[in-house]
């Protein structure tokens, strides 16, 4: 099992709240895709970050997008597509999106309109 399933999501969100606003998003932009790719809204998002709510819990009870397959490239060497713990690409679909998101993409390409 990889640390990363029982890490807190609350941990990280910060880094990547840091991350996208250092390239000019905002932490709106960054919780509009994360509710995209969990079904998560601004209530539900808090209550995780709240709970300190680890990632493997956060994506056990996310109702994933149907267009996550979509989202394509690589991730830390790996393609995102081809990662076969689903755990495991759907922590990656997330880091994903908000590389997108800092190298500003339009939201409509991020959220596969």
């Amino acid at each position: 099992m990889s640390r990363i399933f029982t890490t807190s999501f609350a941990s990280v969100y910060p880094l990547y709240v840091t991350k996208v606003e250092r390239k000019g998003r905002s932490s709106a932009d960054l919780d509009r895709i994360i509710e995209w790719l969990t079904g998560y809204d601004e209530s539900a998002l808090s209550q995780h970050l709240e709970r300190g709510t680890t990632f493997e819990e956060f994506f056990a009870q996310a109702q994933l997008n149907p267009n996550a397959s979509l989202i394509t490239g690589v991730i830390c060497g790996v393609r995102v597509q081809e990662i076969e713990d689903p755990l495991m690409q759907k922590i990656r679909y997330l880091d994903k999106l908000v590389d997108e998101l800092a190298k500003g993409k339009s939201m409509e390409k991020i959220l596969r309109a």
